[in-house]
């Protein structure tokens, strides 16, 4: 394929093909410069991600809760309805909360080399830090989170809070 070529990307057909499939993403591009990916919701997501770039985010079917937490550490919750779309600053913690049946187009800066991207859990009864995570994505098609996520809950010691004892479920 002509990599000039310019190919409009059916967005329906995409979020189509994801709902009926097992993978929660589709990686549209990754040149390198920029990667964008249209991504279904996931049932109990609760990591705080940190991207190294800035990152562009369109609703394009269904609501976001997008929990972020502040440089004090306060979370906050930014609602983006279907259709809406939000910056996400480069460093800023934040979890995109939405359906399975919901999507949402994301736009952000291809990793440079050394770049990793960061996971957090915090504690939901006492609020501390239960377990961090790093990588450095270098090709979306891998699917970081799912890899965080089976790391995270493959070891109960990393949801147990040093703090206050609770054991994250």
């Amino acid at each position: 394929m002509n990599p000039n070529a310019m190919i409009p990307l059916d967005l329906e057909k995409i979020t189509a093909a994801i709902a009926s499939g097992t993978r929660p993403n589709q990686v549209l591009w990754q040149t390198e410069d920029s990667i964008a990916f249209v991504a279904r919701g996931r049932v109990g997501r609760s990591e705080f991600h940190v991207d190294p770039s800035d990152e562009v985010m369109y609703m394009i079917k269904g609501d976001m809760d997008l929990h972020y937490r502040t440089p004090e550490g306060e979370e906050k919750v930014a609602v983006i309805r279907e259709g809406g779309i939000i910056h996400c600053p480069a460093g800023t913690p934040h979890s995109p909360r939405f359906a399975p049946d919901a999507f949402v187009l994301v736009i952000e800066r291809k990793r440079r080399a050394g770049e990793r991207d960061r996971f957090f859990w915090y504690c939901p009864s006492c609020k501390a830090q239960l377990y961090e995570a790093s990588r450095h994505v270098s090709d979306y098609q891998a699917d970081p989170v799912s890899e965080v996520y089976a790391e995270f809950y493959g070891d109960d010691a990393h949801r147990t809070c040093r703090k206050c004892g609770h054991v994250a479920p």
